[in-house]
């Protein structure tokens, strides 16, 4: 048989066991709230980073589609300009080149009244004074060879001569005679009437002089 004091150190002894039960259920319990708060604090933060993420995703997306939308616009305003400048270039050039045609015929009608040819005629008109073989080819557009031909005609008719170079002994200066004088001031009076330039008005004629050079040079 137990002795008194055995069963009450026996039922104290249960009773203290059955007393730390509730501290083992409370860290249990702080344990486990422990691990929602993680778990959920966890999700949170996955899904706060997830979504900013995804909106930061979002945003370089749309960033780097108004970029390509940009370069697209500016690659069409670039292309649409060109077009527009080689339409207008175009355009001058066929301008030029009909105009070029229409001082032309009338260079070669005026010349043929006075018995000259179209060449001679322009060669005639940029004789402005005693000028070498070379410096007449380039008023003339043309090569010196070329110059030398037409020039060779009008020595022949009496209208220019060679004279030698006052600077250069192994040059030749072109100037015109008395008659080559005289047929140059008749070529210039039939040249001026009924051009084509004459449709302009003298500050017409100035300022598309001041653009034709711009371009040239």
């Amino acid at each position: 048989m137990k002795s008194p004091e055995s069963a009450t150190t026996a039922s104290l002894a249960t009773t203290s066991g059955d007393a730390a039960s509730p501290a083992t259920t409370s860290g249990d319990t702080a344990s486990d709230d422990a691990t929602r708060l993680a778990i959920t604090s966890g999700d949170a933060a996955s899904g706060d980073a997830t979504r900013l993420a995804t909106a930061s995703g979002d945003a370089t997306s749309d960033d780097a589609t108004s970029v390509n939308v940009a370069r697209v616009d500016a690659a069409s305003g670039n292309a649409a300009g060109s077009a527009e400048r080689a339409l207008a270039e175009r355009n001058l050039c066929g301008l030029v080149g009909a105009l070029a045609k229409q001082i032309e015929g009338h260079i070669r009608e005026r010349a043929a009244a006075l018995d000259l040819t179209a060449a001679q005629a322009v060669a005639l008109r940029e004789l402005t004074g005693p000028m070498t073989m070379r410096d007449l080819a380039d008023r003339m557009s043309c090569e010196p060879s070329n110059a030398t031909f037409v020039v060779d005609r009008l020595e022949e008719q009496g209208i220019v001569e060679r004279r030698p170079h006052p600077g250069d002994r192994r040059a030749k200066q072109l100037v015109l005679t008395s008659e080559g004088v005289a047929l140059r001031e008749r070529l210039i009076d039939l040249l001026t009437e009924a051009s084509p330039l004459a449709r302009l008005t003298s500050e017409e004629q100035a300022a598309l002089n001041d653009l034709l050079t711009r371009v040239v040079r």
